[in-house]
Formats: C-alpha cells, sequence, structure tokens
C-alpha cells in the first residue's frame, strides 16, 4: 500500500516514529517539517516513487493524504 510506503519515507526524512505519522497527519504542523524539510521530503518521494511531482502540485501538499492521494491518482 502507498501508504505505507510514504509513511516510511516520512519516518526517515523527519525523524519521527511510523506510528506517530496518519493520514490527516500535517506534514508541517503535526510532524515538524520546516519548508526545506519539506522539499527534501518530496524529492524523497520523486526518488523512490520514480516520479516528477510538479512545483505547484507540491505546492498544494500540506497533509500526508496529500501526497497519497497524488501518487494513486498517478497509478503508483
Amino acid at each position: 500500500m502507498v501508504f505505507e510506503k510514504v509513511r516510511g519515507i516520512i519516518a526517515e526524512e523527519l525523524g519521527v516514529e511510523e506510528d506517530t505519522i496518519k493520514l490527516e497527519s500535517n506534514i508541517s504542523e503535526d510532524l515538524g517539517a520546516d519548508s526545506l524539510d519539506a522539499i527534501e521530503l518530496i524529492m524523497e518521494v520523486e526518488s523512490i516513487f520514480e516520479v516528477e511531482i510538479a512545483d505547484n502540485e507540491a505546492a498544494k501538499i500540506k497533509k500526508v493524504s496529500d501526497i497519497v492521494n497524488y501518487l494513486e491518482a498517478i497509478g503508483k
């Protein structure tokens, strides 16, 4: 499932416990990512899933579910 893979990436990138990461978690408010962390997170997701997320799409990503929904929408 996409969520488990994304959760693992987030846990590693942000140094948070996987069990604290929920679909509805806000990446900055709940998980403590600053703007640089968020950019690095998107880059890691792109690398692992072999996709390119356009800047305008990346700007819309606020919650974990935004990443998962995006990846599922493009068939990953």
